[in-house]
């Protein structure tokens, strides 16, 4: 082997001759030593001051560097690797490790069958220094692409790296992992990684899964989970992290890789996913994992199946569908089991069915097969009280405490929430005092309860009493305090006790002390309902508002829809579009309460035109009108006056339909009726319109949807009435609602430049439509020619062309053929073209009777 000597001029990094530990090389070659600068390890030599690259020059990029060591490299012919050995020890305590690297490669391109000597020759000690200086200067990743090229060479990084460099690294990577190098960092984990590496102590897997989460990477997330042990537990978190962000393609992403990464379906995985489905509001997705695993006859674990009825509890029969196959597949269910079929049951209101579960799973309790926990009995006192069975309630309480469960803040509020909702604020009160006793801290959710009790029970004094007396910490006076309709007042209940006292005396129970350590802390929906009890009194109202916004508490849209109420109740309507004007200011988008609320204080007090303003306002701020919203419109007038009102109004039953909400439809045709009748009544008649035989049981959308055709923009020209399928006197009303805009355009200027056509309808005359349509003509000729003395004329005939059947007979028998065939035959000769059956209404008597007077 051919040895060679390093010598560094002023440029080089050793450059103190004064230091013992280090050796100065002369620059003139030694004698009989022929320098040689073109050699192979000059050309592979990076330019020193270049430390940052993290892998070394390509072999092409090397001679323009060679000329920086031309005069500095000197080939020794028999030199030894002691010397090269102490030489990279050297540049490695100066923290050159890339060098080192450089000098390690090169020796294994010369002579790779010493270079395990050189390997064992280097001093680990100041190598070790060396990297530990580079990570203190920030070069992690120059460290890491080092000790990935060194390795190779037969140096071990993991006896290169002590603890403190763990510490450094650790440092470093996590600040990559919160910022946006996080797939730098992942980079450079892979390769520690391959060299040995412990990857999970380097940085929280879970701060490098929220950063990837963060920038919707979950290719990158799944890279990194690969890294670590246990890779299905960061799978799951994978998946989870993305599904908390709504991301439910990263999610299908992460979960279509865990199928490929893992060789058999992870059941703590899959549980997951259907988690996550829930959270996404996918539920069809869940169904789809579940029904994968059976295809694939794997058996789901309790857990899956739990999570699967919990996603879909809002589905009753899939939710039992679900629990008979854990029959099924012999699944044992557990105490979440029943949970979630009692929370499904609460959903469905379906209290029957509660109570059975509820008596199977004490079936199970009592035989020491499951033990009922708080949640279990929160959820049956819940399907009570939501339907109003407060005595069911305060009997599953009575179980609770049979058993030694105690109570918590949660079934105390369903509790009190049951005999609220029946109007028993007594008996709530008492379920609060109760609370108190057993030293159960009651949240605001139970103060609301009880304060919502009393507003619907129209106590609203003693609201504000229990309000205020909370605030001050006097529980028990409020609790006693009757309205001002009469009762036991406070001056009874308290007896020679001062006004902070909360002893009761007709009762000796120690829990009113107790409640001063409880804090009551007001939230929006408080003050929301205190907004009720205000009533119309609007300045009473802003009083509450300024104050819960003197708590750092934002109005939401209950508050400011039930601002609108109150101001609209004391008749200001500007007021009231006032407050909707100031709710977009303040930064809250209006809902379609609010809009609907406004609109109705309008129709209630008569501004019919800014009602309507306000609902096109709605439609352009894209807010979907409910039924009430559209109900309050059709039943804003009591009478139509003109045909923009009528246009306007169908217009709105139209959309209301197209919503899937049911109009009252029988309200709308009454107003429709009185607005065609007028035409008679202008004309000084008088007919009374009542429905007839034959329409009794008809829908009257039918008609209303035929008039709102007819009442659209026509077209110049277009005066055709159909009337087919319709009765008499449906049929009245349509040509009457056309009369009567025919009339009202005149009176803008439009003139009538056309006939206008009757289209009466097909059948024929012994077929019960012909017979209707006879009856639908006699009382439209007496309705135009007697009452409004027009012109009524037969149009004539007008047939309707009808297109062949076509038969082919092609695969039959000869004799089927010709049986067909003359069956066909038989009924086209007897077969005679549709006839539409027209009457006429002539231009000159409509002129006619458009001039006429009144």
């Amino acid at each position: 082997m051919r040895d060679f000597v390093i010598v560094f001029s002023s440029s080089s990094a050793i450059t103190n001759p004064h230091h013992h530990h280090r050796r100065c090389y002369a620059t003139a070659p030694e004698p009989n030593r022929k320098a040689k600068s073109n050699s192979s390890f000059t050309k592979l030599l990076p330019s020193l001051p270049q430390q940052h690259s993290p892998s070394p020059a390509p072999v092409s990029a090397s001679h323009s560097l060679s000329n920086h060591f031309s005069k500095v490299v000197r080939w020794i012919p028999d030199g030894s690797l002691e010397y090269y050995a102490d030489f990279a020890s050297k540049l490695a305590e100066d923290g050159r490790i890339e060098d080192v690297a450089l000098i390690a490669e090169t020796l294994a391109a010369e002579s790779g069958a010493n270079v395990a000597r050189f390997a064992s020759m280097v001093d680990y000690d100041l190598l070790s220094k060396g990297i530990s200086s580079n990570l203190r200067q920030g070069k992690i990743e120059s460290v890491v692409y080092t000790l990935k090229r060194i390795e190779k060479v037969g140096i071990a990084p993991l006896d290169l790296v002590d603890d403190s460099s763990v510490k450094l690294m650790r440092k470093q990577f996590r600040a990559m992992a919160n910022s946006l190098q996080v797939e730098k960092a992942i980079d450079l984990m892979e390769i520690l990684a391959g060299l040995g590496f412990k990857i999970k102590e380097l940085v929280d897997p879970f701060d490098v899964v929220k950063s990837c989460v963060d920038i919707s990477n979950p290719q990158l997330a799944i890279r990194y989970a690969c890294l670590l042990p246990h890779t299905e537990i960061l799978l799951c978190r994978i998946i989870h992290g993305f599904g908390k962000k709504g991301d439910m393609v990263s999610v299908m992403t992460a979960y279509e890789a865990c199928k490929q990464i893992l060789d058999t379906p992870n059941m703590y995985i899959c549980r997951t996913m259907i988690d996550v489905c829930g959270l996404c509001g996918d539920y069809v997705k869940s169904r789809y994992i579940y029904e994968d695993l059976l295809k694939e006859k794997i058996k789901p674990n309790i857990y899956v199946m739990n999570s699967l009825m919990n996603v879909n509890s809002h589905d009753l029969g899939y939710t039992l569908k679900i629990y008979k196959n854990m029959q099924k597949l012999d699944v044992t269910a557990d105490m979440t089991s029943y949970n979630i079929l009692l929370k499904t049951c609460c959903l469905a209101g379906r209290v029957d069915l509660a109570q059975d579960i509820y008596k199977e799973a004490k079936r199970m309790e009592s035989s020491g097969l499951l033990k009922l926990d708080a949640f279990t009995y929160c959820t049956i006192i819940k399907v009570f009280a939501d339907a109003k069975m407060w005595k069911w309630a305060l009997k599953v309480k009575d179980d609770m405490k049979s058993v030694g469960v105690t109570p918590n803040t949660h079934t105390w509020s369903s509790l009190i929430s049951a005999c609220a909702n029946a109007g028993l604020v007594e008996q709530a009160n008492h379920l609060f005092e109760e609370m108190l006793a057993s030293g159960c801290e009651p949240n605001s959710q139970c103060f609301n309860i009880l304060l919502h009790a009393c507003v619907e029970a129209c106590q609203y004094d003693r609201a504000f009493r229990l309000f205020q007396s909370w605030k001050g910490s006097s529980v028990k006076e409020a609790l006693y305090a009757d309205d001002s309709k009469g009762g036991i007042s406070s001056q009874n209940r308290l007896k020679n006790h001062g006004p902070g006292s909360l002893v009761n005396s007709n009762s000796n129970s120690p829990y009113i002390q107790a409640s001063n350590r409880f804090c009551f802390k007001p939230t929006t929906a408080t003050y929301n309902i205190l907004l009720k009890a205000c009533g119309t009194d609007y300045y009473r109202g802003k009083e509450l508002m300024d104050e819960m916004k003197s708590l750092g508490l934002a109005p939401n849209q209950i508050t400011w829809s039930t601002l609108i109420d109150m101001c609209g109740g004391s008749g200001d309507v500007e007021g009231a579009v006032r407050i909707l004007r100031t709710m977009h200011s303040a930064g809250t988008r209006p809902d379609v309460v609010a809009y609907t609320t406004a609109i109705k204080i309008c129709a209630e007090n008569k501004s019919l035109k800014l009602a309507f303003s306000l609902f096109e306002e709605m439609r352009r701020y894209q807010i979907k009108p409910n039924w009430v919203t559209y109900n309050t419109l059709l039943k804003a007038r009591s009478k139509y006056g003109s045909l923009l009102e009528v246009r306007q109004c169908l217009a709105i039953y139209q959309d209301m339909r197209k919503a899937g909400y049911k109009p009252n439809d029988h309200f709308l045709k009454e107003l429709i009726e009185e607005w065609c009748e007028g035409v008679i009544q202008e004309n000084g008649l008088s007919q009374e319109v009542s429905d007839q035989e034959g329409d009794a049981g008809r829908p009257v959308s039918l008609l209303i949807e035929k008039v709102a055709t007819h009442m659209q923009e026509r077209t110049a020209g277009n005066l055709a009435i159909d009337l087919q399928g319709l009765t008499k006197i449906e049929a009245r009303l349509v040509v009457l609602a056309v009369l009567r805009m025919i009339k009202e355009d005149y009176m803008r200027g439009d003139v009538v430049i056309d006939d206008v056509l009757i289209i009466l309808g097909t059948g024929e005359a012994n077929s019960d439509s012909g017979k209707q349509e006879i009856t639908v003509k006699e009382a439209l000729v007496k309705l135009l020619q007697d009452e409004l003395s027009l012109v009524v004329l037969p149009a004539g005939p007008k047939n309707i062309k009808q297109d062949a059947h076509c038969v082919d007979d092609a695969k039959q028998d000869t004799v089927h053929t010709l049986e067909t065939t003359t069956s066909l035959v038989s009924i086209s000769s007897t077969r005679r073209p549709a006839i539409l059956e027209r009457l006429m209404v002539t231009k000159a008597s409509l002129y006619k009777w458009l001039q006429r007077k009144k």
